[in-house]
């Protein structure tokens, strides 16, 4: 029987940095992307901004296209990146 060694963990590509990603969002998606990082939901961080909630997520949905992310948690994880 042969031993195999493995590759020592390597780490795992950050996503883009906050000095990368925070010109290519609009203010209003940085301000929604803050609510529901902090676990508003749609109509919660609707409320707070004073708009509907069809709008809020047509800013999440936005900064998703943009920066190709797929769920809530990739949002936080930017949200934490640009310090919002």
């Amino acid at each position: 029987m042969s031993l195999t060694l493995f590759a020592p963990h390597t780490e795992v590509p950050a996503p883009a940095t906050a000095s990368a990603t925070a010109p290519a969002l609009a203010p209003r998606e940085q301000e929604a992307l803050r609510h529901i990082a902090a676990g508003c939901t749609y109509l919660q961080a609707a409320r707070n901004m004073g708009l509907s909630k069809h709008t809020v997520d047509a800013y999440l949905r936005r900064i998703r296209a943009k920066l190709g992310i797929h769920s809530t948690a990739e949002l936080t994880r930017l949200a934490i990146s640009l310090g919002l």
